[in-house]
């Protein structure tokens, strides 16, 4: 067995897969396998609700208890958690696995039986319908749960729970005016028997009296120009939100005809609306993996920002040298910034610096490639439009860091670099010389450099080709003395100093697809791919081929810390990874299977500070950690055990010990700790410290424990009461002994305990001044009378 697990990067999870929960401080969203908790006011993630151990398909709040959160999974499971503090309180739902893996969509109703175990099978299922449609956004509760209402292509359903009777409703393909009448969504009035349902067409119609089948009606609304994805009434039932592809909410008053308000320029097309119970804050998902989060009085208050989702990753993933941030395609146009440390999203640099317009086959500039040099003081990018070649208009763009702005500004603009599409481009990794190299279709590499007059633009230096072939990539050796580039089967080394064709190497057959040079220790070797399955390593010293094998390697990915190099290899529908040393033919690691889809943008990040104690297996970790991205957009790494380990019990501290996210008073506030913690320890005995009283850890638990979560007052009053009581076991001393040892106590604290005669005690002082004040004159004639 391995130690390195494969685990989904919080980053590349989805957000926007299913409606969210939102309430007055906190926003929940499934996130893979687990729940995310962010604040709505600091916008930052507070910690996840994690248990599932698949997909997680939704989360509801408890009608019972809105500090509680049901969350669904593909497991099978269904289960309750109190989401402010992370706590699992209860597995409500057991699915068998033969319920649970169904081929086709179903409604079900489950009964949950009333148990103290906290797992508990539901073994009594009864179907509702089969003609269930996959999207979850058409099916909804009907006012105060008496009937449910589902839509699937041309038909609503209306099922009524007590008469155990569906009600269907159909509609035609396209009207008169050629109108697209698919359901789209579906939303139940709170308080009125009214159902709003989106279309295909834009339109959102309010359907009344579906209790008879014969005597329904609905109105009809219009402002979306294509398709409603969701609709939401808020608590009061008093608005109808709705959203699409426009990225604008809209908010129509209900009963009020055609009145409606807009919140426009929101991002990506919105997917999902809910609202807080209290009806103050709004939530949207958007398919940029975005959340909104907007106050009743259409003002947006706070942004959560996942990993920027697009259509395509174009450019490859990238560490930005400066922030270590994860760098590629964002919004349209854009290149993104992403902390992968924080799981925070930074910002977005606009690289194409035009409005894009969001329709459907218009043709608009996109950020192809993008590279940063060595240091992080240029960034050179590529945004092209077009597909054919008669229509393609490209533009290679270099940006320069600016210290004041803390950004990239741009500095040079070449709008001819090439004559026709470029493929490649990398820097050089040399620290003295900056130097971009480009290849491109028309068959030419070039070299650029900074102006031998002007050192604040860029001008090109050397134009290279090799036989009319056209070039495919190029890489620099470790210390930007050699430099690869490929012509079709060819590999020409390249000296930049002279500028001189050095060697070629074209030994085994097919187009090399992908190249890079060894770092370290294997400086010395070549390793490409071809397109013929083979991947290669030449010996640079010799010039002569070292080893090949045969496998297809999708991605080649090297890590610049390290002699180790990634393979991804793409066979029989599935991608295992292969990682190695040059001068070693077989693997360090080998994960076989690895997931279903090619891979094709993957990236090492260097760590803050090595790992240490690693087994053999994860030793290729100890510098870098490996991300790769799938074509679902999945942001994937692999871990070791002890860094889950660590991490685990991170989380555990942050949520159950203190319940409050890491914020620069709460590091204070720990730092204080830490050292309170250390003069405690047995090297700084705490002998002066008193002893806690017995009932203490009682006390500690009952003022620690969330009120929410207590038991009744009455079980409260007896255990603190039991808890306070004195214990009678070990000796018991009057007042007058403890005063005693008071006194002796402080004596022996000056030393004299053995030549000062013990003081009296107060008891015993009192006593003796009564027995001063009394009269004892009567004595004195007896005395006298005496014979």
């Amino acid at each position: 067995t391995t130690v390195v697990n494969l685990k989904n990067a919080g980053a590349g999870r989805c957000t926007h897969m299913r409606r969210c929960v939102v309430s007055c401080r906190f926003v929940l969203c499934t996130s893979g396998d687990s729940v995310k908790v962010y604040s709505t006011r600091t916008e930052e993630w507070l910690h996840s609700l994690q248990g599932h151990t698949n997909q997680v398909t939704g989360i509801a709040l408890n009608r019972a208890n809105h500090l509680q959160v049901y969350s669904c999974s593909a497991d099978g499971t269904v289960k309750l958690w109190d989401f402010i503090d992370g706590i699992l309180i209860k597995v409500q739902l057991v699915l068998s696995k033969a319920k649970a893996t169904v081929a086709c969509f179903q409604l079900v109703a489950v009964h949950l039986p009333k148990s103290a175990e906290q797992e508990v099978e539901a073994k009594e299922l009864s179907a509702v319908s089969s003609r269930i449609s996959p999207n979850p956004s058409c099916t909804a509760f009907g006012r105060e749960g008496q009937y449910i209402a589902f839509a699937r292509h041309l038909q609503l359903n209306v099922y009524f729970f007590r008469k155990q009777k569906t009600y269907s409703f159909s509609l035609k393909a396209t009207d008169k005016k050629g109108a697209k009448n698919a359901f789209t969504c579906i939303a139940c009035h709170p308080a009125d028997d009214c159902i709003a349902t989106g279309h295909e067409d834009g339109k959102i119609r309010l359907w009344r009296n579906f209790i008879h089948t014969k005597e329904y009606t609905y109105s009809t609304q219009h402002w979306h120009h294509n398709a409603v994805n969701t609709l939401c009434f808020t608590p009061e039932g008093t608005n109808l939100l709705s959203g699409g592809i426009e990225s604008v909410l809209v908010q129509w008053q209900y009963g009020a005809g055609n009145r409606k308000e807009f919140l426009p320029r929101l991002g990506g097309s919105i997917l999902h609306v809910s609202t807080s119970s209290d009806g103050q804050l709004f939530c949207t998902s958007h398919s940029d993996n975005k959340i909104t989060v907007i106050e009743s009085s259409f003002k947006v208050c706070g942004v959560i920002q996942g990993l920027v989702k697009g259509d395509a990753v174009l450019t490859d993933l990238m560490i930005d040298p400066r922030s270590k941030a994860l760098v590629l395609n964002g919004k349209p146009g854009h290149l993104q910034f992403y902390s992968l440390m924080r799981d925070k999203h930074l910002y977005n640099l606009d690289i194409v610096q035009q409005e894009y317009i969001y329709e459907a086959g218009l043709d608009q500039f996109e950020v192809v490639k993008a590279a940063f040099d060595i240091n992080g003081y240029w960034l050179a990018t590529v945004e092209e439009r077009g597909q054919k070649s008669s229509d393609l208009e490209f533009v290679l763009k270099l940006w320069a860091y600016d210290e004041r702005t803390q950004s990239f500004v741009l500095n040079t603009t070449i709008t001819a670099a090439h004559t026709d599409r470029i493929i490649s481009m990398c820097f050089s990794s040399s620290e003295e010389t900056t130097m971009l190299v480009t290849t491109a279709e028309d068959g030419q590499f070039k070299a650029w450099c900074q102006g031998a007059d002007d050192q604040s633009f860029w001008s090109c230096e050397f134009v290279g080709s090799y036989h009319n072939l056209k070039p495919t990539n190029c890489s620099f050796s470790a210390d930007s003395s050699l430099l690869a580039v490929n012509f079709q089967e060819v590999i020409t080394i390249w000296s930049p100093d002279t500028w001189e064709l050095l060697t070629t190497l074209c030994q085994p057959p097919g187009v090399v697809r992908d190249l890079c040079f060894g770092r370290l220790s294997c400086s010395k070797y070549l390793i490409a791919t071809t397109t013929r399955n083979l991947l290669c390593c030449w010996n640079l010293l010799t010039c002569a081929l070292e080893w090949s094998t045969s496998v297809e390697v999708s991605k080649l990915q090297p890590d610049p810390l390290s002699e180790n190099v990634a393979a991804f290899s793409y066979q029989s529908k599935h991608t295992d990874l292969f990682v190695f040393k040059p001068s070693e033919p077989r693997p360090l690691f080998t994960h076989k299977n690895m997931c279903s889809e090619k891979i094709h943008r993957a990236v090492f990040v260097p760590r803050e500070e090595p790992l240490n104690n690693c087994d053999e297996s994860s030793q290729w970790l100890n510098r870098s950690q490996l991300y790769f991205l799938t074509q679902n957009m999945d942001l994937l790494t692999f871990s070791t055990a002890t860094e889950e380990d660590r991490m685990l019990s991170s989380s555990k501290r942050l949520v159950i010990d203190d319940s409050v996210a890491v914020t620069p008073f709460y590091l204070l506030l720990g730092k204080h700790r830490q050292q309170q913690q250390k003069l405690n320890t047995p090297s700084h005995p705490a002998a002066d410290k008193p002893q806690q009283p017995q009932g203490s850890v009682t006390i500690t638990e009952l003022l620690h424990t969330p009120a929410h979560v207590l038991p009744a007052a009455s079980v409260l009053c007896s255990m603190l009461v039991s808890s306070l009581l004195i214990s009678n076991t070990g000796e018991e001393h009057s007042e007058e002994e403890m005063e005693a040892c008071d006194s002796q106590q402080e004596l022996r604290a000056q030393g004299s305990v053995d030549e000062v005669t013990p003081k009296l005690s107060k008891a015993q002082e009192r006593e003796l001044k009564r027995i001063r004040k009394t009269d004892f004159s009567w004595m004195t004639g007896l005395i006298d009378s005496k014979p």
